[in-house]
């Protein structure tokens, strides 16, 4: 069963440091917060323990943020970067991410502001690759995107595969055109994030340039996840049919499976504990899953549709279905590269075989 995430976060301020602490614990993921109020104790507790995130100021006395990284990226490759600054400079913004910055993040004043920085960070610490957000394959590369326009973020994204390269042009965090060599506008966007290997890299933003996208960037990620899944082999992947599926004799067998990232079961009666596989602190997806499920027979009932038997979510970062199984509820947790066929396959032959 994972850990939980472990944050490091950096400023001089202690006020700071205590305010963002308590928003950070907010997370879905409940990650541990350590404070540390220098770019000297920063890097010492990053060399005494393992964390996942390190997100720090950038205007510091002594050690300022931006050398802070400097000697995170050498000594820590591995350990993923956040800055959460007042500055607006881009100079300062493009040299952070020249040096294998993950996010770049303002502070946030409103309340909707908090909200997409809480998102931001559960996004970067619900990333399972390790490499750096700037040298990643393709399949990264909308999770790097759907950060940026979070952030509001305004760059062009140079994006490189084999002898092919294209730009992505994101302007207050809106995708507002794309372009390679025979394609323009939506076309090409969906043309370089089906590329399967590619490596990009953050160039300045271009104020000027033309609006050719009007789409949101919700619904165009969410159209370009539906295409690459469309595409998508399952052989080759790794995925799995409902006529290969082995017998799960557990939820832990459930949770081996390719494509499935974790599985729980509840009871009728809260008070037993959830039976889970693959999350740390099941309790608030158990919750949801109640909630949902309620809610959805209550509409169902309402419509004199008959009994739910099962609701499929889609999403950026993974799928969830949750079905109705005798008294109990079964909630599967699945990569975002499954096609709803594959998981209506694997959900039946689950229900099936899944021992009571």
């Amino acid at each position: 069963m994972p850990a939980r995430p472990k944050i490091l976060l950096l400023d001089d301020d202690p006020d700071v440091l205590e305010l963002y602490a308590e928003l950070l614990s907010r997370l879905p993921s409940q990650p541990e917060i350590r404070r540390a109020s220098s770019g000297g104790s920063a890097i010492a507790m990053l060399a005494a323990e393992p964390f996942s995130l390190l997100l720090c100021d950038v205007k510091m006395p002594n050690m300022d943020g931006l050398q802070v990284l400097a000697t995170v990226r050498r000594r820590f490759p591995n350990l993923r970067t956040a800055v959460l600054t007042v500055l607006t400079n881009e100079q300062i913004r493009m040299r952070a991410y020249a040096m294998g910055l993950d996010l770049y993040l303002e502070k946030p004043r409103t309340a909707p502001e908090i909200r997409i920085f809480l998102d931001c960070v559960e996004s970067l610490l619900g990333q399972e690759l390790r490499e750096s957000f700037h040298q990643v394959q393709s399949k990264n590369l909308l999770d790097m995107i759907q950060l940026e326009c979070l952030s509001q973020g305004s760059q062009v994204l140079k994006v490189h595969c084999g002898n092919q390269s294209g730009s992505i042009w994101l302007q207050n965090g809106e995708i507002i055109d794309a372009a390679i060599a025979d394609l323009k506008g939506k076309n090409a966007f969906q043309r370089i994030v089906s590329w399967k290997t590619s490596t990009f890299e953050i160039l300045p933003d271009e104020p000027s340039h033309p609006r050719a996208i009007f789409d949101s960037y919700q619904a165009l990620l969410q159209e370009s996840v539906r295409e690459l899944e469309e595409g998508w082999n399952p052989v080759e992947a790794g995925g799995a049919s409902s006529a290969s599926l082995p017998a799960p004799r557990s939820l832990a067998d459930l949770a081996a499976l390719n494509g499935v990232e974790f599985a729980l079961r509840l009871a009728p009666d809260k008070a037993e504990p959830v039976e889970c596989c693959a999350l740390e602190n099941p309790q608030p997806v158990a919750g949801w899953m109640r909630q949902t499920m309620n809610q959805f027979g209550a509409l169902g009932a309402a419509m004199q549709a008959g009994g739910l038997q099962r609701v499929d979510g889609f999403g950026l970062q993974r799928h969830v279905v949750v079905a109705v199984r005798d008294k109990d509820l079964l909630g599967v947790g699945f990569h975002r590269n499954m096609s709803r066929a594959q998981m209506v396959a694997i959900m039946n032959t689950l229900i099936a075989q899944l021992p009571q």
